[in-house]
């Protein structure tokens, strides 16, 4: 499936407006990590009866370098979004995939989540895949030297629990992989 993805830019009135309407979860970093910024967010399908969302954030790379970014995808399995953005060409992370030990986690809503390499990504970048709540969880990171930043202790919530402290995140530009990934339609 190549559904069209809906991109929302980085300002916090608008993401908890926004997330307040989804039936899946928007997945942030919690806190984000020193010095990173929200740069947007958005939807595959009806916000209501959704596919998937995405949250983008950006900031400095933990091993040097180019600042790094991170996507963050939830979404129905055979929506396609995560691969879409990992760099796939199939609309799951592949045959190889959840096999053998994780190879990171990540603490959804204070719970460890398991996550796999997903070996067969674009070169650019790492992607890796779990499952939480019944849904395929993506995080993709760029360039593939950020994926450094899963050896920390690294925390998502999901944004429509925050309330008022999403307007205590900080926001930057729009991500332009997001706005690549957008197809333009509302």
């Amino acid at each position: 499936m190549n559904l069209p993805l809906r991109v929302y830019p980085p300002d916090g009135t608008a993401m908890a407006s926004h997330a307040a309407g989804l039936m899946l979860p928007l997945w942030t970093p919690w806190p984000l990590p020193s010095g990173w910024q929200v740069a947007g967010h958005g939807h595959v399908g009806d916000p209501a009866n959704g596919r998937a969302t995405v949250f983008a954030c950006r900031g400095p790379n933990p091993v040097g370098g180019e600042d790094a970014e991170l996507l963050v995808v939830a979404e129905e399995p055979g929506t396609g979004l995560g691969s879409r953005l990992a760099g796939l060409s199939s609309p799951d992370p592949g045959p190889e995939f959840g096999f053998g030990m994780p190879q990171a986690k990540v603490l959804i809503t204070g719970r460890p989540t398991s996550l796999w390499w997903v070996s067969s990504a674009a070169p650019d970048r790492a992607v890796y895949a779990g499952e939480a709540a019944g849904r395929w969880i993506w995080l993709i990171l760029h360039p593939e030297s950020a994926g450094a930043l899963l050896m920390e202790e690294l925390s998502l919530a999901d944004v429509r629990d925050l309330g008022l402290e999403v307007e205590l995140l900080k926001y930057g530009d729009l991500s332009p992989r997001l706005q690549l990934a957008d197809d333009g339609d509302d």
